[in-house]
């Protein structure tokens, strides 16, 4: 009980300090999240985009098939990963295994799915008449698209937050294609490998410090969601007397 009190201690004392370990493994965290999920951004968002907009045979089937790898184990995919960009792999000859690229492109991966889950959801509640009365105000079929787009931004935008928290949190790709170097050189421990490590050695302190920020930083991802539905919801009832009386005019 008086190693764990005092690991918690000692905890609380890196924090306050600023220990350059534990800024090292945050800063390394964030940017790997966070441009994973601008990567998965670039394909995810217009992915969702046809699959909400377009009509096709199979589409029911496709969006299934993307809820469902919502829950795929992410050791399975660093599995998958592991031996795609390991030396005798299809993708060995880029040397990717064991670096933050490795890790980067396999949370990219990781958030697709949640991105085109919850981005064609975003998309589809959006009124259809957007779409006809942009075409009919003279908009090409690609401005109407972004309009129906901006009607769904928040969606979109939760779908963003969504994937960021799935990446920063997640463990079996990153320890499986990243290796938790935390060597010189390149380094590819981050927030959750780094607490494995930690606690297999015995540095307790060091491995609380990182669950305290890691859980801060999912807290804060999760008020930042929360606030956004409040002001979404805000909006929308801002707008709903204006568009009622709109309405009330058009018909006299």
């Amino acid at each position: 009980m008086a190693d764990v009190l005092g690991g918690i201690v000692e905890a609380f004392q890196l924090i306050v300090t600023g220990d350059p370990e534990i800024l090292g493994i945050v800063s390394r965290s964030l940017l790997f999240s966070g441009t994973a999920v601008i990567l998965a951004i670039l394909w995810g968002t217009p992915l969702a985009m046809l699959i909400a907009m377009k009509e096709f045979r199979g589409k029911t089937l496709l969006k299934t098939y993307f809820s469902t790898l919502i829950g795929l184990p992410t050791v399975v995919l660093g599995l998958i990963l592991f031996l795609i960009f390991s030396r005798g792999g299809p993708l060995g000859f880029l040397g990717l295994l064991y670096t933050p690229a490795a890790i980067i492109i396999g949370q990219a991966i990781l958030v697709t799915p949640i991105l085109v889950s919850i981005g064609v959801s975003a998309i589809e509640s959006v009124d259809p008449e957007i779409m006809s009365l942009s075409k009919t105000l003279g908009a090409s079929e690609s401005q109407a698209q972004v309009a129906v787009l901006k009607e769904a931004a928040s969606g979109i935008i939760l779908s963003d937050i969504a994937s960021f928290n799935r990446a920063i949190g997640e463990l079996g790709v990153v320890l499986l294609v990243g290796g938790n170097i935390a060597g010189f050189g390149i380094r590819t421990d981050v927030l959750t490998t780094a607490i494995s490590r930690n606690v297999q050695i015995g540095e307790i302190g060091l491995a609380v410090a990182l669950g305290i920020l890691l859980v801060l930083i999912l807290f804060t991802i999760n008020i930042i969601i929360v606030v956004l539905r409040k002001a979404n919801y805000i909006v929308e009832l801002a707008k709903a007397p204006y568009f009622r009386l709109k309405r009330y005019r058009e018909t006299k």
